[in-house]
């Protein structure tokens, strides 16, 4: 048997021997562009190897497996290893064309397909990757339901073994979504369901041009279906499943037709909720009132992921910044579930270092005064979220990031690193401005609200329109005295009305004074204010004013106005210029003093609320309520009256048109005046705009004026809907608004589109 087998290993060890040459030299030819190096370091051969007629094969796969060459010829002669190569040629350029932006491709994706098929111009071009490139654009298509659309491929080699390629796509028809339905639903309805889906039926045809709700998408089809399953499972279904889904193009109509069918399985109940760890001293009682689910609830896999949330956070708002939360479930019956929750966490966190950057312009303090937790303190997670709150209702900063780093060789401190992006915060001006108050106007000044980085306010401003002629100051430093929010204010003022050129009464107001101001905290988002004006004023009036019961005020000249206005404010905010969480109101009263010639007492008040809905979505809901009169038997000034109508009150009616007029159809004011608004805002990309500094807003605004609060009457009531486009420009905040009055009476002033400067959500 040994000796068969010695004889089998000589056999095949002569034949390798006989067939095996040792190379004395090697010699490439047809590489251009490729360096012999490069090529020699692909095959591992060298001068002096003994070459079999395996290893020339195997050298000829390794060198197609390159992809380099379109051709490689091998062979030995007269001891020497001859190479020769064709090489692939490269590529001059690569043009894809026909493709609509945005559509389902756009300039950006054609460049990264390019780079990831290494198709770009320089390149060594390999057939399969075309095709690879080709067959991936046509699967996009098809997944966006272009099932005919079609790709052309022309290219040519010039003389230097350079290849041009085009790529022409004909995109065709896109199928429409014509039907959309999903059954085997018994607990939550169809159109409940549907709505997970960001895309389905046809919206109402000009909210669909907008929105292209009907066009099919297989991420948002994935997507949707996921958010499906998640549905379900937050309710406790958890054998919840997907049976089928059919995507059918429905060949006489060229629309879709996507059905899906679901199991839903039984929902499960809350069996018992078990909570171990340490408790931090909180009651068992206080930690389940935080999970929310009771024994027969629901299982609700939302709610617990949001208690659980609700736990952690207490844990990091009483210091411990790395707590976990685990949750586990066991099955108690065919129906109920245990609930499994244990508490741990690590050590007690403090705050080492905080560090800002960003800030080019606004200085350091100004912003670590609005933190509420100072370097050295024990962390705290709400009072962290309350301070980067605080530094974006600022309004000096587009953008407020926080990071937070665990120090290496002290496990017990942090770091919090906090990143700014500046945005315009004033502007100094000399030009032609136009506005509903003051109509076409020269304007020039300064308008800074973050004066030299300090945080403080300066106004200095000249106005002269066929309206307004204005001189004045304003100066106001939020951090007075060194005292935390402390703040206090004054300024001059010399301005002259021509209140006919703004679609009022014929008359002449001429008014000059001083403004001081002082202001004290309540809490850290509310302050108390006090302020007075102290001015002179001239009036002189039209005859169409003289002629009527206003006579009295308008034989009235150089009198002196002292209010004292008290005022209440309070702004949760989370953004100063486009929020989506938090309130702001404001509540004022003034009264005149008994050193002024004018007796009258105003009460204002002024109340947003934003709340996040839709994920992405944000309602807002506002009320102004303004009332004044005379006392000590006289009655308001005229000129002291309210207005309403406009881009900054009910939309879709004119500036001032709203209320009582005189024999001349102008308007006279009021004592009495309300506006309240329902707004809806989203981002910009609702309607295919990738930008952050864009919102749109569907609105309804409704309001009324009065000439007395005992005698208004809904037949004073106006409304309108529309939408609004607010956009944070380079020059500050813009307003655009299309209102259509939706409640009005003949003879009211409408107004379709109207756009105002500082204009928000």
């Amino acid at each position: 048997m040994l000796h068969k087998s010695l004889s089998i290993f000589f056999i095949f060890f002569l034949h390798v021997y006989t067939h095996a040459e040792s190379i004395t030299n090697i010699s490439i030819t047809g590489n251009n562009s490729i360096s012999r190096g490069t090529i020699l370091s692909y095959i591992g051969i060298e001068s002096g190897d003994e070459i079999s007629s395996e290893i020339l094969q195997k050298t000829k796969e390794i060198l197609e497996s390159t992809d380099l060459f379109s051709s490689v010829n091998i062979a030995i002669e007269d001891n020497k290893l001859i190479i020769n190569l064709t090489e692939n040629p490269t590529i001059k350029f690569f043009d894809v064309l026909g493709f609509k932006e945005d559509k389902v491709l756009s300039v950006q994706d054609v460049i990264k397909l390019q780079k990831n098929f290494n198709l770009t111009p320089g390149k060594v071009f390999v057939k399969s990757n075309l095709t690879n490139f080709s067959n991936f654009v046509k699967d996009l298509y098809q997944s966006s339901a272009h099932y005919d659309a079609k790709i052309k491929i022309k290219s040519s080699v010039d003389d230097k073994n350079r290849v041009s390629i085009s790529v022409d796509i004909d995109e065709g028809d896109r199928a429409l979504i014509g039907k959309f339905s999903i059954s085997g639903n018994n607990f939550f309805d169809q159109d409940s369901l549907i709505e997970l889906f960001d895309m389905g039926e046809s919206d109402f045809f000009i909210i669909n041009y907008f929105t292209e709700k009907d066009h099919f998408d297989r991420k948002k089809f994935d997507s949707g279906v996921q958010k499906l399953r998640n549905r379900y499972l937050s309710e406790g279904f958890l054998d919840m499943s997907i049976e089928k889904s059919t995507i059918a193009l429905n060949k006489n109509t060229n629309k879709l037709e996507i059905n899906i069918i679901i199991f839903e399985g039984m929902q499960y109940k809350v069996g018992e909720v078990r909570i171990s760890g340490d408790t931090l001293g909180i009651s068992h009682k206080d930690l389940l009132s935080l999970i929310g689910l009771s024994s027969g609830d629901p299982f609700k896999r939302s709610q617990i992921i949001k208690g659980i949330q609700n736990i952690e956070k207490i844990y990091k708002d009483k210091g411990y910044a790395f707590s976990n939360v685990s949750s586990d479930t066991k099955k108690v019956s065919n129906e109920t579930l245990d609930i499994l929750l244990n508490l741990s966490h690590e050590e007690l966190i403090y705050i080492k270092r905080i560090n800002i950057s960003g800030n080019t312009r606004t200085q350091d303090d100004v912003i670590r005064r609005k933190f509420n937790i100072n370097e050295g303190g024990v962390y705290s997670k709400k009072e962290i979220d309350d301070s980067i709150r605080a530094i974006k209702r600022l309004g000096f900063f587009s953008d407020v990031k926080f990071d937070l780093k665990r120090r290496l060789k002290d496990s017990d401190q942090v770091d919090i690193f906090i990143t700014v992006e500046e945005t315009k915060t004033g502007e100094m001006s000399i030009g032609l401005s136009h506005s509903n108050a003051s109509g076409a106007a020269i304007n020039a000044g300064i308008s800074q609200k973050n004066i030299l980085g300090t945080g403080n306010t300066l106004n200095a401003n000249l106005t002269n329109s066929s309206a307004v002629d204005e001189v004045s100051f304003y100066f106001k430093d939020p951090n007075f005295g060194e005292k935390d929010n402390h703040s206090i204010s004054y300024g001059f003022f010399n301005k002259t009305l021509d209140a006919s050129n703004i679609d009022a009464s014929s008359y002449t107001l001429d008014e000059s004074g001083l403004i001081l101001g002082y202001g004290l905290p309540v809490s850290g988002v509310s302050e108390v204010f006090l302020e007075t004006r102290i001015s002179s004023i001239d009036l002189f009036c039209g005859d169409d004013l003289k002629n009527t019961h206003e006579i009295s005020d308008c034989a009235s000249k150089d009198k002196l106005d002292i209010p004292i206005s008290f005022t209440y404010s309070s702004n949760s905010l989370n953004d100063s210029f486009f929020p989506t969480d938090g309130k702001l109101s404001t509540i004022t009263s003034v009264i005149t003093t008994p050193l002024s010639d004018f007796k009258y007492i105003k009460f204002e008040s002024n109340f947003k609320k934003y709340t996040p809905i839709f994920s992405d979505k944000t309602l807002k809901i506002s009320n102004r309520i303004n009332y004044a009169t005379g006392y000590g038997g006289d009655k308001l000034p005229f000129f002291k009256r309210y207005y309403e109508g406009g881009s900054s009150s009910v939309r879709g009616f004119d500036f001032n048109s709203l209320g009582a007029k005189y024999s001349n159809d102008k308007p006279k004011g009021g004592e009495f005046s309300f506006v309240s608004s329902f707004g809806l805002g989203a981002p910009a990309s609702i309607i295919g705009m990738d930008n952050e500094n864009i919102r749109l807003i569907a609105f309804i605004d409704a309001g009324a004026i009065s000439e007395t609060v005992e005698n208004i009457s809904f037949s004073d009531v106006r409304s309108s809907l529309g939408f609004q486009l607010s956009w944070l420009t380079p020059i500050g905040p813009l307003g655009l608004h299309l209102a259509q009055p939706i409640l009005k009476k003949t003879g009211d002033n409408s107004k379709t589109f109207s756009f105002d400067l500082g204009s928000t959500f």
